[in-house]
Protein backbone atom coordinates (compact mmCIF):
# COMPACT_ATOMS: atom_id res chain seq x y z
CA UNK A 1 0.00 0.00 0.00
CA UNK A 2 2.94 2.25 1.07
CA UNK A 3 4.49 1.55 -2.86
CA UNK A 4 1.59 2.44 -4.47
CA UNK A 5 1.32 5.81 -2.40
CA UNK A 6 4.67 6.55 -3.27
CA UNK A 7 4.41 5.75 -6.77
CA UNK A 8 0.92 7.42 -6.93
CA UNK A 9 2.50 10.41 -6.01
CA UNK A 10 5.39 10.46 -7.63
CA UNK A 11 3.26 10.22 -10.90
CA UNK A 12 1.15 13.40 -9.92
CA UNK A 13 4.57 15.26 -9.21
CA UNK A 14 5.30 14.55 -12.91
CA UNK A 15 1.53 15.36 -13.99
CA UNK A 16 2.62 18.95 -12.41
CA UNK A 17 5.86 19.66 -13.27
CA UNK A 18 5.50 18.43 -17.14
CA UNK A 19 2.42 20.47 -18.78
CA UNK A 20 0.19 17.95 -20.47
CA UNK A 21 0.22 17.91 -24.36
CA UNK A 22 -2.43 20.27 -25.84
CA UNK A 23 -5.17 18.60 -27.64
CA UNK A 24 -4.13 17.50 -31.55
CA UNK A 25 -0.68 19.17 -31.15
CA UNK A 26 -2.03 22.73 -30.90
CA UNK A 27 -0.55 25.76 -29.50
CA UNK A 28 -2.55 28.20 -27.42
CA UNK A 29 -4.08 30.20 -29.78
CA UNK A 30 -6.83 33.40 -29.07
CA UNK A 31 -9.89 32.96 -28.36
CA UNK A 32 -12.33 32.93 -30.81
CA UNK A 33 -16.25 34.47 -30.32
CA UNK A 34 -18.57 33.02 -32.10
CA UNK A 35 -22.14 34.73 -32.95
CA UNK A 36 -25.12 32.33 -31.95
CA UNK A 37 -28.31 33.30 -33.99
CA UNK A 38 -31.71 33.20 -31.55
CA UNK A 39 -32.36 33.68 -28.20
CA UNK A 40 -32.79 30.57 -27.58
CA UNK A 41 -30.53 29.99 -30.73
CA UNK A 42 -31.98 28.54 -33.66
CA UNK A 43 -32.10 24.59 -33.95
CA UNK A 44 -29.26 24.89 -36.74
CA UNK A 45 -27.10 26.28 -34.19
CA UNK A 46 -26.78 22.74 -32.09
CA UNK A 47 -23.86 21.89 -34.09
CA UNK A 48 -21.72 24.50 -32.06
CA UNK A 49 -23.07 23.30 -29.13
CA UNK A 50 -22.35 19.85 -29.60
CA UNK A 51 -19.07 20.79 -30.47
CA UNK A 52 -18.80 22.82 -26.67
CA UNK A 53 -20.46 20.40 -24.84
CA UNK A 54 -18.88 17.08 -26.43
CA UNK A 55 -15.60 18.76 -25.92
CA UNK A 56 -14.69 18.80 -30.04
CA UNK A 57 -13.46 22.36 -29.88
CA UNK A 58 -10.96 21.57 -26.96
CA UNK A 59 -10.13 18.55 -28.96
CA UNK A 60 -8.68 20.16 -31.48
CA UNK A 61 -7.32 22.98 -29.16
CA UNK A 62 -9.40 25.96 -29.95
CA UNK A 63 -10.33 28.39 -27.76
CA UNK A 64 -14.44 28.88 -28.57
CA UNK A 65 -16.95 30.57 -26.79
CA UNK A 66 -20.72 30.94 -28.13
CA UNK A 67 -22.78 34.20 -26.97
CA UNK A 68 -26.04 34.42 -28.43
CA UNK A 69 -27.49 37.32 -30.47
CA UNK A 70 -31.36 37.85 -30.82
CA UNK A 71 -30.86 36.79 -34.60
CA UNK A 72 -28.04 36.06 -37.44
CA UNK A 73 -28.63 39.74 -38.66
CA UNK A 74 -27.15 41.17 -35.71
CA UNK A 75 -24.88 38.99 -34.60
CA UNK A 76 -23.13 39.84 -38.44
CA UNK A 77 -23.34 43.69 -37.84
CA UNK A 78 -21.56 42.69 -34.33
CA UNK A 79 -18.96 41.33 -36.89
CA UNK A 80 -18.69 43.69 -39.51
CA UNK A 81 -18.31 46.43 -36.33
CA UNK A 82 -15.22 44.14 -35.29
CA UNK A 83 -16.99 43.77 -32.00
CA UNK A 84 -17.26 39.73 -32.78
CA UNK A 85 -14.70 37.54 -33.69
CA UNK A 86 -17.58 35.58 -36.26
CA UNK A 87 -20.88 34.72 -36.94
CA UNK A 88 -23.47 32.09 -37.73
CA UNK A 89 -25.20 34.52 -40.40
CA UNK A 90 -27.68 34.22 -43.54
CA UNK A 91 -25.23 34.25 -46.32
CA UNK A 92 -27.60 36.93 -48.00
CA UNK A 93 -27.14 39.35 -45.32
CA UNK A 94 -23.27 38.82 -45.37
CA UNK A 95 -22.89 39.42 -49.13
CA UNK A 96 -25.46 42.60 -48.96
CA UNK A 97 -23.11 43.91 -46.31
CA UNK A 98 -20.39 43.08 -48.30
CA UNK A 99 -21.63 44.49 -51.61
CA UNK A 100 -23.65 47.70 -49.99
CA UNK A 101 -21.10 48.52 -47.20
CA UNK A 102 -17.72 47.57 -48.33
CA UNK A 103 -17.25 45.42 -45.05
CA UNK A 104 -14.38 43.22 -45.06
CA UNK A 105 -16.05 40.07 -44.55
CA UNK A 106 -15.51 35.98 -45.52
CA UNK A 107 -17.40 33.13 -45.24
CA UNK A 108 -15.02 29.80 -43.64
CA UNK A 109 -18.03 27.21 -43.39
CA UNK A 110 -21.45 26.98 -44.47
CA UNK A 111 -24.84 25.70 -44.04
CA UNK A 112 -26.13 25.02 -47.36
CA UNK A 113 -29.69 23.84 -47.53
CA UNK A 114 -32.47 26.18 -46.16
CA UNK A 115 -35.21 24.16 -44.52
CA UNK A 116 -37.54 27.40 -44.01
CA UNK A 117 -41.50 27.53 -45.09
CA UNK A 118 -44.07 29.52 -45.10
CA UNK A 119 -46.73 28.01 -43.08
CA UNK A 120 -49.74 28.50 -40.81
CA UNK A 121 -52.32 26.96 -38.62
CA UNK A 122 -55.34 27.62 -40.56
CA UNK A 123 -56.06 24.41 -42.46
CA UNK A 124 -58.90 26.50 -44.47
CA UNK A 125 -56.47 29.43 -45.34
CA UNK A 126 -53.49 27.76 -46.24
CA UNK A 127 -53.15 29.20 -49.60
CA UNK A 128 -51.09 32.14 -51.38
CA UNK A 129 -54.68 34.11 -51.08
CA UNK A 130 -55.19 33.72 -47.78
CA UNK A 131 -52.11 35.72 -46.99
CA UNK A 132 -52.86 39.15 -48.37
CA UNK A 133 -52.67 41.41 -45.11
CA UNK A 134 -52.09 39.07 -42.91
CA UNK A 135 -49.07 39.11 -40.22
CA UNK A 136 -46.66 37.08 -40.79
CA UNK A 137 -43.79 36.05 -38.03
CA UNK A 138 -40.50 36.64 -38.90
CA UNK A 139 -36.94 37.20 -36.99
CA UNK A 140 -36.30 40.86 -37.94
CA UNK A 141 -37.21 43.34 -41.22
CA UNK A 142 -34.20 42.50 -43.18
CA UNK A 143 -33.22 39.26 -41.32
CA UNK A 144 -33.56 35.33 -42.61
CA UNK A 145 -37.08 34.59 -41.94
CA UNK A 146 -37.95 38.02 -43.69
CA UNK A 147 -35.70 37.65 -47.02
CA UNK A 148 -36.92 34.05 -47.03
CA UNK A 149 -40.29 35.31 -46.86
CA UNK A 150 -39.97 37.91 -49.43
CA UNK A 151 -38.18 34.99 -51.80
CA UNK A 152 -41.34 32.60 -50.97
CA UNK A 153 -43.67 35.17 -51.60
CA UNK A 154 -42.39 36.70 -54.79
CA UNK A 155 -41.09 33.12 -57.04
CA UNK A 156 -44.35 30.79 -55.10
CA UNK A 157 -47.17 33.24 -54.72
CA UNK A 158 -46.46 36.23 -57.27
CA UNK A 159 -46.75 38.45 -54.30
CA UNK A 160 -44.49 41.33 -52.76
CA UNK A 161 -43.43 41.85 -48.78
CA UNK A 162 -45.81 44.80 -49.03
CA UNK A 163 -48.80 42.78 -49.43
CA UNK A 164 -48.45 41.32 -45.66
CA UNK A 165 -47.48 42.58 -42.18
CA UNK A 166 -44.39 41.17 -41.08
CA UNK A 167 -44.30 40.42 -37.44
CA UNK A 168 -41.16 40.81 -35.96
CA UNK A 169 -40.62 37.77 -33.45
CA UNK A 170 -36.96 37.25 -33.30
CA UNK A 171 -36.37 33.29 -33.01
CA UNK A 172 -40.34 33.00 -31.39
CA UNK A 173 -42.15 32.10 -34.41
CA UNK A 174 -43.44 28.55 -32.77
CA UNK A 175 -44.01 30.25 -29.37
CA UNK A 176 -46.11 32.91 -31.22
CA UNK A 177 -47.61 30.01 -33.85
CA UNK A 178 -48.69 27.70 -30.77
CA UNK A 179 -50.06 29.91 -28.34
CA UNK A 180 -52.72 31.55 -31.62
CA UNK A 181 -50.79 34.60 -30.92
CA UNK A 182 -50.12 34.63 -34.93
CA UNK A 183 -51.55 32.47 -37.73
CA UNK A 184 -48.91 32.71 -40.37
CA UNK A 185 -45.31 32.36 -40.06
CA UNK A 186 -42.11 31.79 -41.62
CA UNK A 187 -40.76 28.08 -39.96
CA UNK A 188 -37.41 26.42 -39.57
CA UNK A 189 -37.88 22.36 -39.42
CA UNK A 190 -38.26 22.05 -35.75
CA UNK A 191 -40.81 24.60 -35.43
CA UNK A 192 -43.51 22.16 -36.64
CA UNK A 193 -43.09 19.44 -34.63
CA UNK A 194 -42.72 22.32 -31.27
CA UNK A 195 -46.19 23.91 -32.54
CA UNK A 196 -48.11 20.73 -33.06
CA UNK A 197 -46.61 19.20 -29.92
CA UNK A 198 -47.46 22.47 -27.70
CA UNK A 199 -50.05 24.10 -29.39
CA UNK A 200 -52.18 21.03 -30.08
CA UNK A 201 -52.68 22.47 -33.81
CA UNK A 202 -51.69 20.73 -37.13
CA UNK A 203 -49.27 22.76 -39.64
CA UNK A 204 -49.96 23.38 -42.97
CA UNK A 205 -46.81 24.32 -45.72
CA UNK A 206 -47.92 26.83 -47.97
CA UNK A 207 -44.52 27.01 -49.94
CA UNK A 208 -41.13 25.68 -48.81
CA UNK A 209 -38.01 28.00 -50.09
CA UNK A 210 -36.19 24.78 -51.39
CA UNK A 211 -38.92 24.54 -53.72
CA UNK A 212 -39.18 28.27 -55.21
CA UNK A 213 -35.36 28.85 -54.59
CA UNK A 214 -33.49 25.65 -54.95
CA UNK A 215 -30.58 27.56 -55.61
CA UNK A 216 -30.61 29.76 -52.11
CA UNK A 217 -27.98 28.79 -49.49
CA UNK A 218 -29.23 29.22 -45.86
CA UNK A 219 -26.24 30.58 -43.55
CA UNK A 220 -22.15 30.50 -43.17
CA UNK A 221 -19.67 31.13 -40.27
CA UNK A 222 -18.32 34.70 -41.60
CA UNK A 223 -15.44 37.10 -40.41
CA UNK A 224 -13.88 39.81 -40.88
CA UNK A 225 -10.76 39.62 -43.25
CA UNK A 226 -8.60 41.27 -41.03
CA UNK A 227 -9.22 39.82 -37.76
CA UNK A 228 -8.68 35.99 -39.70
CA UNK A 229 -5.40 37.34 -40.52
CA UNK A 230 -4.49 37.90 -36.68
CA UNK A 231 -6.14 34.85 -35.64
CA UNK A 232 -6.03 32.40 -38.17
CA UNK A 233 -4.99 29.50 -36.43
CA UNK A 234 -7.79 30.31 -33.91
CA UNK A 235 -10.62 29.69 -36.81
CA UNK A 236 -9.22 26.65 -38.27
CA UNK A 237 -9.37 24.81 -34.74
CA UNK A 238 -12.90 26.32 -34.09
CA UNK A 239 -14.41 24.85 -37.77
CA UNK A 240 -12.19 21.57 -36.78
CA UNK A 241 -14.76 21.29 -33.68
CA UNK A 242 -17.57 21.95 -36.19
CA UNK A 243 -16.65 19.51 -38.10
CA UNK A 244 -15.80 16.65 -35.54
CA UNK A 245 -19.47 17.78 -34.25
CA UNK A 246 -20.75 16.87 -37.44
CA UNK A 247 -19.62 13.68 -37.91
CA UNK A 248 -20.89 12.81 -34.38
CA UNK A 249 -24.38 14.21 -34.92
CA UNK A 250 -24.61 12.18 -38.00
CA UNK A 251 -23.97 9.08 -36.37
CA UNK A 252 -27.31 7.10 -34.90
CA UNK A 253 -25.91 5.98 -31.76
CA UNK A 254 -25.31 9.43 -30.67
CA UNK A 255 -28.91 10.37 -31.08
CA UNK A 256 -29.51 10.58 -27.80
CA UNK A 257 -26.34 12.55 -26.34
CA UNK A 258 -27.63 15.20 -29.87
CA UNK A 259 -31.23 15.01 -27.95
CA UNK A 260 -29.80 16.07 -24.88
CA UNK A 261 -27.75 18.72 -25.86
CA UNK A 262 -30.12 20.31 -28.30
CA UNK A 263 -32.89 20.14 -25.49
CA UNK A 264 -31.00 21.97 -23.14
CA UNK A 265 -30.05 24.92 -25.46
CA UNK A 266 -32.69 25.40 -27.63
CA UNK A 267 -35.41 24.98 -24.92
CA UNK A 268 -37.40 22.12 -27.22
CA UNK A 269 -38.70 19.07 -26.09
CA UNK A 270 -36.76 15.98 -25.83
CA UNK A 271 -39.19 14.08 -27.97
CA UNK A 272 -39.11 17.72 -30.32
CA UNK A 273 -35.83 18.14 -30.25
CA UNK A 274 -35.12 14.29 -31.53
CA UNK A 275 -37.30 14.82 -34.64
CA UNK A 276 -35.85 17.90 -35.34
CA UNK A 277 -32.45 16.42 -35.59
CA UNK A 278 -33.73 13.98 -37.92
CA UNK A 279 -35.07 16.41 -40.17
CA UNK A 280 -32.21 18.43 -40.02
CA UNK A 281 -29.41 15.71 -41.27
CA UNK A 282 -32.22 14.03 -43.50
CA UNK A 283 -32.22 18.05 -45.23
CA UNK A 284 -28.43 18.19 -45.24
CA UNK A 285 -28.27 21.24 -42.85
CA UNK A 286 -25.21 20.25 -41.49
CA UNK A 287 -22.37 19.87 -43.36
CA UNK A 288 -19.97 16.34 -42.69
CA UNK A 289 -17.50 15.46 -45.66
CA UNK A 290 -17.23 19.10 -47.02
CA UNK A 291 -17.71 22.95 -46.10
CA UNK A 292 -20.98 23.46 -47.10
CA UNK A 293 -20.07 26.63 -49.27
CA UNK A 294 -20.19 24.55 -52.70
CA UNK A 295 -18.88 27.12 -55.48
CA UNK A 296 -22.06 26.57 -57.99
CA UNK A 297 -24.73 26.97 -55.72
CA UNK A 298 -23.36 30.06 -54.02
CA UNK A 299 -22.39 31.72 -57.56
CA UNK A 300 -26.09 30.69 -58.64
CA UNK A 301 -26.77 32.58 -55.47
CA UNK A 302 -24.88 35.26 -55.92
CA UNK A 303 -26.80 35.93 -59.83
CA UNK A 304 -30.00 36.22 -57.97
CA UNK A 305 -28.85 38.19 -54.88
CA UNK A 306 -27.70 40.62 -57.59
CA UNK A 307 -31.12 40.72 -58.74
CA UNK A 308 -33.16 40.91 -55.73
CA UNK A 309 -33.44 44.40 -55.37
CA UNK A 310 -31.73 44.48 -51.98
CA UNK A 311 -28.06 45.93 -53.54
CA UNK A 312 -27.97 49.57 -54.13
CA UNK A 313 -27.80 50.87 -57.22
CA UNK A 314 -23.88 50.90 -58.76
CA UNK A 315 -23.04 48.50 -56.15
CA UNK A 316 -22.18 43.93 -57.16
CA UNK A 317 -21.97 41.46 -55.12
CA UNK A 318 -18.94 39.99 -53.94
CA UNK A 319 -17.75 37.13 -56.26
CA UNK A 320 -17.27 33.39 -55.22
CA UNK A 321 -13.71 33.94 -54.47
CA UNK A 322 -14.27 37.38 -52.87
CA UNK A 323 -16.80 35.77 -50.73
CA UNK A 324 -15.31 32.07 -49.67
CA UNK A 325 -11.90 31.43 -47.71
CA UNK A 326 -12.14 27.84 -48.50
CA UNK A 327 -8.46 27.12 -47.13
CA UNK A 328 -9.74 27.45 -43.60
CA UNK A 329 -12.00 24.23 -43.84
CA UNK A 330 -9.56 22.40 -45.86
CA UNK A 331 -6.88 22.68 -43.02
CA UNK A 332 -9.86 22.06 -40.50
CA UNK A 333 -10.35 18.95 -42.27
CA UNK A 334 -6.75 17.89 -42.36
CA UNK A 335 -6.45 19.00 -38.53
CA UNK A 336 -9.40 16.19 -37.73
CA UNK A 337 -8.27 13.26 -39.67
CA UNK A 338 -4.57 13.65 -38.01
CA UNK A 339 -6.31 13.94 -34.63
CA UNK A 340 -9.10 11.25 -34.96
Amino acid sequence: MIRRTIVAALLAGAAIAVPAATPAGAAETPKVVIGIPGIPPIFSSVIAYVAQDEGFFKKYGGDVELRPFDNGTAAARAVAAGDLDASFSGTNVVVFQIANAGIPLKAIYGFPHPDMALATTEARHATCKDLVSQQVSIDTPGGVRSLALKAMLANGCHMSLDQVQQVAMGSNTASAMASGQLKYGVVHTDDIPDIEVRGHKKVYIIQRLSKTNPDTHYLVMTVRQDHLAKNREGYVRAVAGLIAAGHFMADPKNNAAVTKIASAHTGREPQIASAAIKGYLDIGVWTVNDDGMNKDQITKYLQILAKSGNIKEGKTPPTYDQLVDASIWRDAEALVKKGR
